[in-house]
């Protein structure tokens, strides 16, 4: 077996990976950093998203950060381990100290080092601005890096480089060895040439496991069939910096059978062909028939919920059913991402068969809910409580009659944009084993980090990449972390 000797081995090289390189790096440590994908692909899913960030100004995240995510941060618990993770880490009692939930202390600290975090990325020449975004109804702001992702994944490798970062490409990492102590000493990994061990301490930011479909399959369930990656730099993650940080008895954390959905049209190959208009119509299943409010709040608030219901539907397929009066709303396009046209039909039932749809349900079922629509001031770029009246399930906003020609679908299907189930860490982005002690010389950062359970915090996951890879490079460097 080869073997080359670092201080810092980062595997993966999105935003988390980057940034504890960098941060690594200007440390003084001797940093490599490891790349499934080859050179041109660099980035994983970083490279494809606009990397929206919840935060009000370049300084502070929104008022709402901590206490979302908090409240999203685990699954049933007894509210006496809330107040027992309320007290000082090593105060906490041995079964607190490793619950697989949001550590307060983590969030504070995710909370804290947001805006000193952008600020450190500005200082690469990234820049940052409130751009317009795909969500016509919003109740949150979102900052974006200008240039979205793929601006920052290029912007700090060409600093990682500058700083005499090493990169291997097509090499996909294995296992962790540690020592007699139980330290971890190095990261094995398979290049074209064979197996190199890579002697440092060891940063995982390898993302999810939504490109590995035995693990989707296992933790979410058979129905992961209908689930693809967002975009293709899902792909590259396997899930592998997660197994092997379990296999050295490494604590999991946040929703095994979950991950952030988002709707997609399936019929396109682009990166996140998302649809994100069908508040603005209805939602039918392959029956033809209604089965969720479409328009229960703004769009970027409940997309999620709502695509969750299209994925438990037959074949993890719906369609949205628009009418003419869609196009008239200001700036409709920003909420179509998909490179694919609508079907378009002058009548109901020509829809119907375009759709390959029951030609009777779904005219009944269009029938149905325009009866139940009801007078009122339609506001699209706003909640206006137009709502239907006596329906099931009823639809509470922008609900107007869908009776104008010509008549547009899209069929919709939910993205795995990332996985929730992931590791546990500690505040100083140490993942924590089973009794929620430090595992000596393994850190990680971005999506491997599971921390999201129910309801994804939107806007979270990039920043989190960003905050959690600078405190891992950081403390990596520093030589003989406990």
């Amino acid at each position: 077996m080869r073997e080359e000797r670092f201080d810092v081995v980062v595997a993966g090289s999105g935003i988390a990976g980057l940034s504890a390189a960098v941060a690594a790096a200007q440390g003084g440590a001797r940093v490599v950093v490891l790349e499934r994908a080859p050179r041109d692909e660099r980035g994983g899913q970083s490279r494809y998203t606009e990397a929206y960030l919840r935060m009000k100004s370049e300084a502070e995240v929104t008022d709402d950060f901590e206490t979302h995510i908090a409240a999203n941060g685990s699954g049933a618990i007894d509210p006496d381990l809330v107040m027992e993770l309320a007290r000082p880490p090593s105060d906490r009692a041995p079964y607190a100290r490793a619950l697989g939930i949001v550590d307060p202390d983590v969030l504070q600290t995710f909370s804290e080092r947001a805006g000193p975090t952008i600020a450190w990325l500005k200082g690469f020449g990234i820049r940052f601005d409130f751009l317009p975004t795909q969500f016509l109804t919003k109740s949150q702001p979102r900052l974006l890096p200008v240039g979205g992702g793929l601006a920052v994944v290029e912007a700090l490798a060409a600093e990682a480089e500058r700083l005499g970062v090493a990169f291997r490409y097509e090499t996909t990492a294995r296992e962790l060895d540690q020592d007699d102590e139980g330290r971890v000493t190095a990261l094995v990994a398979r290049d074209a040439d064979g197996t190199v061990r890579f002697a440092g301490q060891v940063v995982l930011a390898c993302g999810g496991f939504e490109g590995n479909g035995e693990m989707a399959t296992r933790y979410i369930g058979p129905r992961a069939v209908h689930l693809r990656p967002i975009c293709k730099g899902g792909y590259f993650n396997r899930g592998e910096g997660i197994r092997m940080a379990l296999d050295i008895g490494a604590t999991g954390a946040g929703e095994f059978g979950s991950f952030h959905a988002e709707p997609v049209d399936p019929r396109s190959g682009v990166s996140e062909p998302s649809v994100f208009i069908f508040p603005y119509g209805i939602l039918v299943n392959k029956d033809g028939g209604r089965f969720v409010d479409e328009a229960p709040g703004t769009v970027d608030a409940h997309y999620e919920r709502v695509t969750r219901r299209i994925f438990e539907q037959r074949d993890g397929i719906a369609w949205v059913v628009l009418d003419a009066r869609h196009t008239r709303i200001p700036n409709y396009r920003l909420g179509i991402r998909t490179d694919q046209p609508p079907v378009v039909a002058e009548s109901i039932p020509a829809l119907a068969r375009a759709l390959e749809l029951p030609e009777d349900r779904l005219a009944a079922t269009v029938a149905e809910y325009n009866a139940a629509c009801r007078p009122g001031a339609w506001r699209p770029l706003e909640l206006d409580g137009l709502a239907t009246e006596g329906l099931l399930p009823r639809k509470s906003n922008w609900a107007l009659p869908i009776d104008e020609a010509p008549f547009h679908a899209y069929p919709i299907m939910s993205a795995n944009v990332f996985t929730f189930g992931g590791l546990q860490v500690d505040a100083g982005a140490r993942v924590v084993d089973g009794d929620g002690r430090p595992i000596p010389g393994l850190y990680a950062a971005g999506e491997i980090i599971g921390m999201y359970y129910g309801t994804y915090t939107g806007a979270t996951s990039v920043l989190k990449g960003m905050v959690f890879g600078r405190i891992a490079g950081e403390d990596a460097a520093r030589p003989r972390n406990s």
